[in-house]
């Protein structure tokens, strides 16, 4: 007899498994002052936690012609330090192990660039409970959340759109809209978790299939959406 395949669950990084806020915001604060430009509000600032920098620059006052020079700065900044002031947020690695345990199939599927996504992961610990990271090239403009879940599925042996009948459950977890969106492009619901950075309202616009309020509760609300 045939065994079905494990649960695939994919983790959103920042926002979702990390607060990640403090060194995305100062990088791109360094980024809008090494070109003199107006720096935007906090809650702006904060925005830039999840999507691609190459998205969130342009909608927050960099003209295309400095678009490349900021990314420059930011990376410059993101890579001195920034990338490492972050901390995992409570109450992750049990969930994550309680999910290993219950025998779903963990990978991290993020925007950020892959190169940077893997040692923050090694870093705090993430890699040993995941069986996976994914995570956007470098140049992050020619890569969607769409195309981060599309190289996961793949590598994982799943196709798109996901059969979950055939090929078994594969859910989404993550903070923003992009999570949602992204996921729905291969047939998959996105658990929203409110601990991050999303507006008021913006998940549940978006069409997250749930919401979660506590990490304490993020692995029963997962095994419920896999049921």
């Amino acid at each position: 007899m045939t065994r079905s395949p494990a649960p695939l669950v994919l983790l959103d990084l920042d926002g979702t498994l990390m607060d990640s806020a403090p060194g995305i915001v100062a990088s791109v604060r360094h980024a809008y002052d090494a070109l003199g430009l107006p720096v935007p509000d906090a809650a702006t600032l904060r925005s830039f936690v999840g999507p691609p920098i190459t998205d969130s620059f342009p909608r927050h006052g960099v003209p295309p012609e400095l678009l490349s020079e900021t990314v420059r700065q930011y990376r410059a900044a993101f890579t001195a330090g920034g990338m490492y002031d972050n901390a995992v947020f409570d109450g992750v690695p049990d969930a994550l192990r309680t999910l290993r345990d219950a025998g779903c199939t963990l990978a991290v599927a993020t925007s950020k660039p892959e190169v940077y996504a893997r040692p923050i992961c090694d870093r705090f610990g993430l890699t040993p409970l995941v069986d996976d990271v994914f995570g956007a090239p470098l140049d992050e403009a020619t890569s969607t959340k769409a195309d981060v879940i599309a190289k996961a599925l793949a590598s994982l042996g799943r196709v798109s759109p996901v059969d979950a009948a055939a090929d078994g459950p594969v859910l989404m977890v993550g903070d923003r809209e992009h999570d949602v969106h992204g996921a729905a492009a291969h047939g998959i619901g996105c658990l929203g978790v409110t601990w991050g950075y999303a507006a008021p309202g913006e998940l549940e616009a978006a069409g997250a299939v749930a919401l979660v309020d506590d990490v304490a509760h993020l692995a029963d609300a997962v095994l419920a959406r896999l049921a």
